[in-house]
Order: structure tokens, then sequence, then C-alpha cells
């Protein structure tokens, strides 16, 4: 399929282009989906920041937020063009595109936040992030996205047995669709923008995000009870054009990854910190928060999707190594 540039991809640049170039001897454009202010633009930026200051001026990193350059899936095309630099984005995102991938979207993959930095940062984050280059693509960091959890408008979720026959709304990903079917729930795939209304109008009822998207979009005010179970965690990263990283000397491109790597400090606790605020704020607004659950049903009730998904011995032999990382 033939990758074209967007409009205002292309204007945008084309703006970069002629009010950077005197300032910076390369000028990197960087493109985030999220708002300005949003956890993985700050990382992105404290990147910049200290690239540029480690070159003394010679890189930028521009960053634009709140999708000015496109959605994920185009700009990740971009990016694999050399057209775009440097692009944030879901694991998930590059699922059709790299598909080492795909098995981070598998439901109880990682046991806890401290267990999936372990995996991501050691020898099998490296061994994935290798798997990107075949694809136009360098990793240069892994930024967390915290965990998804189920929230309703009817009952409090304590055991697979509450979940019996309930619908819920899911991202439209048959993964998704095939966990809620082992639990013995109902998957209901729609827009994330209609969830509100359906859930107020016994649509569906509840769906499953993260504290600070269940905050944000005032979920909460319509689903109070919230299963801290954790099911899901798909981290983001950070990847760069091999075209835009083979144009970098030796030494720049290590700076480049060690600014990278701490940007990824300054993420995850920016994130931790977004996730706290949530969580007091919808706690302080009644939601009945169930925390102490055991997980282990849960993750039992999984292995038709294990069995489904993991079918390699590649696969399979993977998922091996990140349950066995400690």
């Amino acid at each position: 399929m033939k990758k074209t540039l967007t409009p205002i991809a292309a204007l945008l640049i084309s703006a970069a282009s002629v009010t950077t170039a005197s300032a910076c001897d390369m000028t990197l454009r960087s493109s985030d989906t999220h708002p300005d202010g949003y956890p993985t633009v700050e990382a992105v930026k404290s990147m910049a920041k200290e690239v540029e200051a480690k070159t003394d001026g010679r890189i930028c990193i521009e960053v634009y937020p709140s999708a000015q350059l496109g959605e994920e899936k185009d700009t990740i095309e971009q990016t694999q063009l050399g057209v775009i630099d440097m692009v944030r984005a879901s694991f998930g995102t590059f699922n059709d595109i790299v598909p080492e991938t795909q098995l981070f979207s598998l439901p109880y993959l990682f046991r806890s936040v401290e267990h999936q930095h372990h995996v991501l940062d050691g020898p099998i984050g490296a061994e994935v992030g290798k798997a990107f280059e075949a694809h136009d693509l360098v990793q240069l960091a892994n930024y967390d996205a915290g965990s998804r959890s189920f929230y309703n408008s009817e009952h409090p979720i304590k055991s697979i047995d509450d979940l019996q026959g309930m619908k819920f709304r899911v991202m439209q990903n048959d993964v998704f669709v095939d966990m809620m079917k082992a639990i013995g729930a109902n998957a209901t795939p729609m827009p994330y923008g209609e969830v509100y209304s359906s859930i107020q109008t016994g649509v569906i009822d509840g769906a499953e995000n993260n504290w600070p998207s269940y905050d944000s979009s005032g979920h909460y005010e319509v689903a109070p009870y919230y299963t801290q179970d954790q099911h899901l965690m798909v981290p983001e990263l950070v990847a760069m054009s091999l075209t835009t990283w083979n144009k970098l000397s030796p030494e720049d491109q290590k700076v480049i990854k060690a600014a990278a790597k701490n940007s990824e400090t300054l993420e995850r606790k920016l994130w931790a910190e977004q996730e706290k605020k949530s969580e007091d704020k919808v706690e302080a607004a009644g939601v009945k928060v169930v925390k102490d659950i055991d997980k282990q049903p849960f993750i039992d009730a999984m292995k038709p999707v294990y069995d489904k998904y993991v079918t390699t011995p590649e696969a399979k032999d993977l998922v091996a190594r990140i349950q066995a990382t400690e």
C-alpha cells in the first residue's frame, strides 16, 4: 500500500523547516496523539532538551502533540518513510507492523507494573526492540500507559461470578472480545466517545480502562464500581525512522539513546503521579474501588485466549520467558 503524507503533516513540516533550519543543524519532528502536558509528551520534551544541550544545539527535536501530524497509525507509516522523524505510539498500534509486539496485548501477561518494567528493561525488551529495525524503525524508549481494569454501573466485581452475562465495551480488538468471552461476559466493541451515554442508558453495563481515562472521560459518574484487576498492561514506545537514524553519527546516536532512556524514568514518574491523582479524585467522588482481588481465577480463564493467539514455537517461548521474568 502506498503511504502518503497528510496535508496537515506536510504543512507543519514545511513550516518547521523554515522556522528552525537556521537555529539547528538538524531538526527532528516527533509526533504524539496525546495532548500537551500528558506524561508521554513531557517525557519526549525532556529528551529534546537533553539532546539539544549535549549536542550544543546542533540537534533539535520538535514535539507535535494532540495528533497535529496525524493519528498513530498514519504517523507510524510516515516515520517508516522518514517523512516524520519520531513517533510515540502504543505497542498495540504496532501490532500489524511489528508482529513481535502482538503478544503484549495478551490479558494478564504482566503480574504488575514492576514485572512489566523488568521485562521491558531486560533482554526481552531489547530483543523486541531490535525487531523494529526490519520495519524501518529504531525503538528508543518504552513508556508506561497504565493498567486497564473493569468498571461498571451495577455492582462491585470481586470474582468471575460477578461478571457473568454483563455487557462491557471493549476496543475493536479480537483479543479483547475473546477475553470477555473467556470470563463469561459479553463484549460490545464501540468507539470510546460513545461509552458514557451507553452506560448511562443501559446499552452496556460498563467498560475497562486505566485510572486517568476513567477519570478524564467522566465514566466514574455513570459507572461507580471499579475493580483493580489490571487485566491488561500495554506499554507505549518512542520510535525513530531508520532513515533518520542512519543520518546520525555514532556519537549522536549514543546521545539520543541515552536521552531517550532518561526520558523513560521521567515518564514513568509522571504517569504514576497522574494515576494517583485520578484514583484519589474518583474515590473522593464516591467510587467503590475493589483493590484486593484474587486474579488467579481470571488468569486461569484466559487459557483459551492464549491457545488461540500463542500458536508458534517462537510465541510460546517468548510468553514463557516473560512469565518467568522475576
